[in-house]
C-alpha cells in the first residue's frame, strides 16, 4: 500500500467511527431534526467509503476504482448540501444530484474513454466547489434566525475547503501533469494532503452539525418556556421579562410604556354551552385578531385561562386607549362560530400608563388590572383607563400581605369612572 493509501486508509476509519457516533447521537434528537441528522450521516458514510476505496481499490480497474469513489465521495457532498436544507426546513430537490452525476460520468469518460486528468480533476473540482458553495449560502442565507456560533463554524469549515480545492486545481493545472497522473500514489505532496483535508467535513463537521442541533433544540425549549401552547402568544413569563425590560427603560430613559388587560367577556358560558374545544377555538381566534390589530406597536400575551395583556410602547394614554379600543372593537365585529351557532364575544379592558411613581412593572400592571375591574363592573365590553398614582400597598393587598386582584372601584383611586367607549 502507497503512503497515500495509508492516509486514505486512516481518514476512511476516522470518519467511519465518527459516523457511527453520530448515528448513535441523532437517535436522541427531535423528530423535526433527524431527516437532516440522516442525510449527514450518510454524506459521512459516503466519503468514508470513497476514501476506502481509493485505499484498497488497487484491484480494481482503475477507470472503474476512479468512477467509485469519487462518485462516492460527490454524492456525499450532495448528501451534506440536503444535511444543511433539510435542518432549515428546505426540501432538497432531485436535480441536486445532476453535479454529483455529471462529475461521476465524468470521471469515467476521462479515465476510461479518454484518460486526461487535468480535465478530469478540473470537473470533479467544479462539482464538490458548486455542492460546498450551495451549502455555504444557504448557511449564510437561512443565518439571520440563527446566530449560533456553530452554524458559523459549519459555513466557514465549508469555505475552508473550498479554498483548499480551488488551490489544489490551480497547483494541478499549473503542474502539466500527465494524463495518467494518479491522486492516490504518494508522488504529489497534494496526493498526501487531500486525503487529510477530507477529514475536515465528516469529522469536524460533524461536530460542528451536531452543535447546530443542539443550539436548534436549546432554542426550541426556551420558546416553549416562554410561549402560551394554545394560542402561540408570549405566556405569562415573557410579559414579566419583557415588562421589566420596558419598566427599566422608561426609568433610564425617560420612555413610556402603557398596559392592557383585557378579559373575554362571560367565557365561561361559552365554555358551558359550546365546549371547552370551541373555547379553546375561541382563545386562539382572539389571540390571532389581538396580535394583528397590535401589529408593530406592542407585545400581545396570554396571562391566564381568558386573559391577555397587551404591551404597548406608548407614552400617551390616548393613544394606547385607541389601540385597545381597536381591539375591543375589532373582536366586538368578527365572527366566531361553533359548528353552525355562532357565539357572540366581547372584550372588557384596563389601561394603564407608566407613571414615574410606580415602583415597578407590577405597580403598572396592578393599575390595569385595576382599571379592568372597572370596566367589568361599569357594564363590560368596554375600555376604562388608569390615570393617576398606584394604589397604596396596604389598599392593593389581602390580609396576608399579597397584592389581590380585581379591587373594588370604590378603593381605586386611579380609575376614571366607568364609561363606554366608543
Amino acid at each position: 500500500m502507497t503512503e497515500a493509501g495509508t492516509v486514505f486508509t486512516t481518514v476512511s476509519v476516522m470518519m467511519l467511527a465518527n459516523g457511527g457516533v453520530f448515528a448513535v447521537v441523532s437517535r436522541d434528537l427531535p423528530a423535526a431534526l433527524r431527516p437532516a441528522a440522516a442525510y449527514w450521516q450518510l454524506g459521512t458514510m459516503l466519503i468514508a467509503a470513497g476514501c476506502a476505496v481509493f485505499a484498497f481499490g488497487a484491484p480494481l480497474p482503475r477507470p472503474l476504482m476512479l468512477f467509485a469513489a469519487n462518485g462516492l465521495m460527490a454524492f456525499g457532498l450532495t448528501a451534506y448540501y440536503a444535511a444543511v436544507q433539510r435542518y432549515d426546513g428546505i426540501r432538497p430537490r432531485r436535480w441536486q444530484l445532476l453535479p454529483a452525476a455529471v462529475s461521476t460520468a465524468g470521471v469515467l469518460w476521462f479515465s476510461a474513454i479518454t484518460p486526461d486528468f487535468r480535465i478530469r480533476v478540473a470537473i470533479v473540482s467544479a462539482a464538490w466547489l458548486w455542492l460546498m458553495a450551495a451549502s455555504v449560502a444557504t448557511l449564510v442565507r437561512r443565518s439571520r434566525g440563527d446566530v449560533s456560533l456553530s452554524r458559523r463554524i459549519l459555513a466557514g469549515l465549508f469555505a475552508a475547503v473550498m479554498v483548499y480545492l480551488l488551490a489544489r486545481l490551480v497547483i494541478y493545472l499549473l503542474m502539466g501533469l500527465d494524463a495518467g497522473f494518479a491522486v492516490e500514489s504518494g508522488a504529489n505532496w497534494l496526493n498526501m494532503l487531500s486525503p487529510v483535508v477530507m477529514t475536515v467535513l465528516p469529522v469536524v463537521g460533524t461536530t460542528a452539525f451536531l452543535l447546530m442541533c443542539s443550539d436548534s433544540l436549546r432554542r426550541q425549549l426556551e420558546a416553549a418556556a416562554s410561549t402560551d401552547y394554545l394560542t402561540g402568544l408570549p405566556n405569562r413569563r415573557s410579559l414579566a421579562r419583557h415588562g421589566r425590560k420596558s419598566f427599566r427603560e422608561a426609568e433610564d430613559r425617560g420612555t413610556g410604556f402603557a398596559v392592557a388587560i383585557l378579559d373575554i367577556d362571560h367565557f365561561k358560558a361559552i365554555n358551558d354551552s359550546h365546549g371547552h374545544d370551541a373555547g379553546d377555538q375561541v382563545l386562539v381566534d382572539v389571540a390571532g385578531h389581538l396580535h394583528e390589530q397590535a401589529g408593530h406597536a406592542g407585545m400581545v400575551a396570554r396571562s391566564g385561562g381568558e386573559e391577555f395583556v397587551v404591551l404597548l410602547e406608548s407614552p400617551h394614554h390616548i393613544a394606547a386607549t385607541d389601540i385597545v379600543e381597536r381591539m375591543r372593537l375589532a373582536i366586538e365585529r368578527a365572527r366566531f362560530s361553533a359548528g353552525p351557532a355562532r357565539i357572540p364575544i366581547t372584550l372588557s379592558a384596563g389601561v394603564a400608563l407608566y407613571r414615574p411613581a410606580d415602583r415597578s412593572f407590577e405597580d403598572t400592571l396592578r393599575r390595569a388590572d385595576q382599571a379592568l375591574y372597572a370596566a367589568k363592573t361599569g357594564g363590560r365590553n368596554r375600555v376604562e383607563t388608569a390615570r393617576f398614582a398606584v394604589v397604596p400597598a396596604k389598599t392593593a393587598s389581602t390580609g396576608d400581605g399579597t397584592p389581590s386582584r380585581h379591587m373594588p372601584a370604590a378603593e381605586i383611586p386611579s380609575a376614571r369612572p366607568a364609561r363606554r367607549v366608543g
